[in-house]
């Protein structure tokens, strides 16, 4: 992989071991990388739409007397990979599907539609699909 490649990571399943972990596995692995140095950008589609949902409430969980108190706050995380200039992209006919207004989504946040996906990807040297 040439250093300077330009990397999209494209989250299509929602909350992948986020019981057991503090964090979207795809989302903190694109955050390495970035950190690493590499140029990568993100697309949220189907279910990871969600994520871009402002004022997520993020108490926790409980099963029984178990409890899981440390949960993710992918909202959080999405907006400081935005601050490092991570374009975080996210598919308008999903948030569609899923009743989401995009009023109610984050700031800075790039909305694209299904029919321009082809069009981004040829914008990437790299197309990481989770």
């Amino acid at each position: 992989m040439n250093a300077n490649s330009k990397i999209l990571s494209v989250a299509e399943r929602a909350y992948r071991a986020t019981v057991e972990e503090q964090d979207d596995t795809v989302l903190w692995f694109t955050w390495t990388v970035r950190k690493a140095g590499a140029p990568i950008d993100v697309l949220l589609r189907g279910n990871t739409v969600n994520y871009v949902v402002k004022g997520q409430e993020v108490s926790g969980l409980t099963f029984g007397e178990v409890s899981f108190g440390n949960p993710p706050a992918i909202e959080h995380d999405l907006q400081e990979m935005m601050k490092e200039s991570i374009k975080i992209y996210v598919v308008r006919e999903d948030l569609e599907t899923r009743g989401i207004n995009p009023s109610d989504i984050l700031n800075g946040t790039h909305l694209i539609s299904s029919k321009e996906i082809a069009g981004l990807y040829d914008q990437y040297d790299q197309i990481w699909h989770w």
